[in-house]
């Protein structure tokens, strides 16, 4: 069988069958004797049949019918008019072995110089783009080139958490650029860096960290905005930390954090209408509406401020803080039982917190008997026996019963714990006042200043120090502290927003320095409702009133008995309890 054709034919067989194929050829077979080796590139001055491997092509390779009819002109023809077999190069290096791993492309000889000199090409820009990384935001060292697994990053953000508690602040932050490096995405890192920086007082890198964070995370991260806007709020930036919430926010519509954080500052700066609209968008957190409530206290809305602390043991019914706060108001404003009875819920949901004891313990030896007070106190000193506060709270009630040996011994147990804590700088202020009434005046200065240098932002030390001098006949001297006190803390602070951060430092506790600072000035005359209209509330309204079934409400959410409320002082702690004959401080 005999195939027309225009162009050049070659037999496959050189037996009976006379088959003939053109152009493309794919061996779907295989036989032994039918093999297509690869053929090296030709230059283009090789014109010689000789150059040509033998299996491949011949020029006696002619059949038999086109012998007789031109003959000689075949035996013309160059080896550039031939056909040529050949395998397609491959990128990488191997064997070349394999039979029909690839189509057997079959070309006239003029495309070979083309082929062999795009080949090279191919070759080339391969080794090339090996040695570029794409897309990658830094070179891996790893032999292997891979991403490391993403277990690692859990670690290394542990490690660097590890390390900066313990002040290593610049290899945590080696660790995290590293982490920055390999996982770009991720916002932990930027997260954490941001505040060890900030820890340090870098804001402008802290910003950056968080700039480049919201890039690399296209401002999907929620929790980077809520950090960015926490910084600039305290660096007094309202309006930018204004915006930056809105954007975490935007971010995760249910972001607790950045819908809290929001209220409260537009809380500080008096922005009521936009603090209850915050509080409003995110009604499940407890922390949110303690801050409103705790707002309306300070402007004397008792009943306003009732109802938010029932928003909030609502939103997390077994809230130790949402307990306490609203217990220790109720007690402020003259309902002592009902807030004995709020303390002892949050007990009961607590019975490991020691706070919830200790202000049981100063609510009952204002209200009730100082031995009562005193087990509540070794009660709560059982179960946190390195928790400060409750060991002041102890010594402070032995002061007032007048067992200054017995108060003494506590507060050098609360400085045994630990000696340049925020709650050792306020022991030894109280301590500083217990010497100073018992006339031990040089002790007492030595406490103030030990105190000072633990915590030089304390206004009531300071001012307790100056009344000292003052009421010794040292006038001069009581000036000069309060002018160094006023020097400091202008140094400290660069900015005018100081003076709304005072309640942060001042005790709560100290009306008269409210007072005296003119903070909060804005009375419930002047107050309006949410739609802009008058409110009038009544001050003589310090009951309920609101309609909240307290009782009900225990039993229904956390099956509490409100009869069964008492506290067993009873049982046993498994913890050592203190003895006063442990080690002291030396004063």
């Amino acid at each position: 069988m005999k195939l027309s054709s225009s162009q050049q034919h070659f037999p496959l067989f050189n037996g009976g069958s006379k088959l003939h194929f053109t152009t493309f050829i794919k061996p779907s077979f295989s036989h032994s004797h039918l093999q297509f080796p690869s053929l090296p590139a030709l230059d283009s001055s090789s014109s010689s049949a000789a150059s040509i491997p033998a299996p491949v092509l011949r020029e006696t390779a002619v059949p038999a019918e086109f012998a007789d009819t031109g003959s000689s002109e075949i035996s013309k023809r160059t080896v550039k008019e031939l056909l040529v077999v050949r395998r397609p190069v491959k990128e990488s290096a191997g064997d070349g072995g394999g039979e029909g791993d690839a189509d057997v492309e079959v070309e006239g000889s003029s495309s070979l110089t083309s082929s062999s000199s795009s080949s090279v090409v191919d070759a080339e820009l391969s080794r090339f783009a090996k040695k570029m990384p794409i897309f990658e935001p830094m070179r891996i060292d790893s032999s292997s080139g891979e991403k490391p697994l993403g277990v690692n990053l859990d670690l290394a953000l542990y490690r660097a958490k590890v390390l900066a508690r313990n002040f290593r602040y610049k290899e945590a932050e080696e660790v995290l650029q590293k982490c920055i490096s390999y996982w770009p995405e991720d916002g932990r890192s930027y997260v954490a860096l941001g505040k060890i920086l900030g820890k340090q007082s870098k804001a402008n890198e802290a910003r950056a960290v968080y700039e480049k964070g919201c890039q690399a995370t296209q401002g999907e991260n929620a929790y980077i905005w809520q950090c960015w806007a926490v910084l600039e709020n305290k660096m007094g930036n309202i309006r930018r930390a204004r915006q930056l919430f809105d954007a975490a926010t935007v971010a995760d519509k249910k972001h607790v954090a950045a819908w809290h954080g929001w209220a409260v500052l537009e809380l500080k700066v008096g922005n009521v209408k936009k603090a209850r609209q915050a509080t409003k968008c995110n009604p499940k957190s407890c922390a949110s509406w303690l801050a409103w409530a705790q707002l309306e206290v300070q402007q004397e809305n008792y009943r306003d401020a009732r109802q938010l602390f029932e928003k909030a043991v609502e939103a997390s019914p077994k809230n130790r803080f949402a307990w306490h706060v609203w217990g220790v108001f109720e007690a402020n404003v003259g309902n002592v039982d009902k807030g004995r009875k709020l303390l002892k819920i949050g007990h009961a949901l607590n019975p490991r917190d020691p706070v919830l004891l200790q202000s049981l313990g100063l609510l009952e030896y204002k209200h009730s008997a100082p031995n009562f007070a005193r087990a509540l106190f070794r009660r709560a000193a059982e179960l946190d026996p390195r928790h400060q506060p409750v060991w002041i709270a102890w010594g402070w009630m032995e002061w007032k019963e007048g067992n200054i040996k017995t108060a003494r011994e506590l507060y050098q147990k609360a400085l045994s714990i630990n000696s340049t804590s925020e709650s050792a700088a306020r022991c030894l202020q109280a301590w500083g006042v217990l010497e100073q009434r018992l006339g031990n005046l040089s002790a007492a200065r030595r406490l103030f200043r030990s105190s000072l240098n633990i915590n030089s932002q304390s206004y009531v030390t300071w001012m307790t120090w100056a009344s000292l001098e003052e009421d010794e006949g040292n006038s001069i001297r009581a000036e000069e502290i309060r002018n160094l006190y006023f020097q400091q803390r202008t140094e400290v602070v660069d900015d005018g927003s100081w003076v709304t951060g005072m309640l942060d430092i001042i005790d709560p506790a100290i009306d008269s320095i409210k007072k005296l600072l003119n903070i909060n000035q804005n009375p419930r005359d002047s107050s309006t409702s949410e739609d802009g209209s008058d409110r009038v509330v009544d001050e003589s309204n310090t009951e309920s009133g609101t309609g909240f079934d307290l009782d009900g409400f225990i039993r229904k959410k956390l099956s509490l008995d409100a009869s069964k409320l008492d506290i067993d002082l009873e049982s046993k702690s498994p913890r050592k309890i203190w003895r006063a004959s442990e080690s002291k401080v030396p004063v």
